[in-house]
């Protein structure tokens, strides 16, 4: 399978630069993955789509102020973005320009309030750098970092918080999981007065969501890991929810990414296809979900549009069909729908 199989033209003036006024207010184009047909609806009136019982499935990662900016002591200003806590303050890091990042380079961020030092040079060329300061991490992110968002978006935001879901709770993602932006406090009561069950799961998304696939080959493409959790609450409302015959509809490819990375875990470790999920602890996952995968958890899906050629497309791609969402992106393309982070939603079942 070729990576040229997911590619599409894409009008640089559909890239939404900024959010929408009110998340909810996004378009949703919702696609049976069956029959390939399409219905064009709002945001807002997802309660009306969903069945009482069935179940969705949210990413409440939090988006770290990952970006910061500072100077080193030998002279010239260096960006840092922070991908993954290795332990001991010590932080696997994207730098620019990374070539003057060597190892022993010292940093200074602020006023000196926050300081670090190169440790080493990870694979891929990552920077491990060790952080030195007073107080609480995090308080001096708040203060000195910035939201570190996708290269396609070129415009400021102006509140950091619509880079957030409004059901954030655990600090450590890289980028937004997307999908759940278009969310609402409202929307999420009408769905549990509805009887849509709604669980929580973690998954710190990394800056590797956005890595393109250099490989011509799909199959040769090695995914990034990404750090998840699945509660055991989590565990147990989906099993239930599947007991009673109802959907598990994952938001967000992260959301569909950790489910699946569980279920593989579990039928793996007890060797049973009938045993499909497990609760999951600081574990990683580099899943790689492309057309020809089984899924083992989800029924349905709700996610934004993506890059050409991105391992995201590649994934809605398995789920739904490649034709079929190729020609679904065409139809959003000719009605002009808005694309990628800020853009508008699909959802499919």
């Amino acid at each position: 399978m070729n990576k040229n199989d997911f590619s599409f033209e894409l009008p640089e003036e559909l890239i939404a630069q900024t959010p929408i006024e009110k998340r909810d207010q996004s378009r949703l184009l919702c696609l049976d993955r069956r029959t390939g047909k399409t219905r064009h609806k709002s945001f807002f009136e997802l309660p009306g789509l969903l069945r009482r019982g069935d179940c969705l499935v949210l990413n409440d990662s939090r988006v770290l102020p990952a970006r910061l900016i500072g100077n080193r002591k030998t002279g010239g200003a260096v960006e840092v973005v922070l991908l993954r806590d290795l332990g001991d303050d010590v932080w696997e890091c994207l730098t620019r320009p990374g070539k003057k990042s060597r190892i022993g380079s010292e940093i200074v961020f602020g006023e000196g309030e926050l300081t670090a030092v190169v440790t080493d040079v990870a694979d891929g060329g990552n920077r491990h750098i060790k952080f030195h300061y007073d107080g609480l991490f995090l308080e001096n992110l708040e203060q000195l970092g910035k939201m570190p968002l996708p290269p396609y978006i070129h415009e400021e935001l102006e509140d950091a918080e619509r880079y957030q879901t409004v059901y954030s709770r655990q600090q450590g993602s890289a980028a937004a999981p997307t999908a759940g932006l278009h969310f609402t406090n409202e929307l999420l009561e009408r769905l549990g007065a509805n009887g849509v069950e709604l669980c929580y799961l973690t998954l710190h998304v990394g800056l590797g969501t956005f890595r393109p696939v250099k490989a011509d080959l799909v199959e040769d493409h090695k995914m990034h890991a990404e750090y998840f959790t699945i509660p055991a609450e989590t565990s147990e409302t989906i099993a239930r929810a599947k007991k009673n015959g109802g959907r598990i509809i994952a938001v967000g490819t992260t959301s569909c990414r950790a489910l699946e990375s569980s279920a593989q875990r579990s039928i793996q470790a007890h060797g049973n296809a009938e045993c499909r999920m497990q609760n999951a602890e600081f574990e990683f996952t580099d899943i790689f979900i492309y057309p020809g995968y089984e899924f083992k958890v989800i029924d349905g899906l709700i996610t934004n549009f993506h890059l050409p050629e991105s391992t995201l497309i590649m994934l809605v791609s398995a789920f739904a069909g490649r034709e079929n969402v190729l020609r679904a992106y065409k139809e959003a393309i000719d009605n002009r729908y808005r694309f990628f982070s800020f853009g508008d939603a699909m959802f499919i079942v």
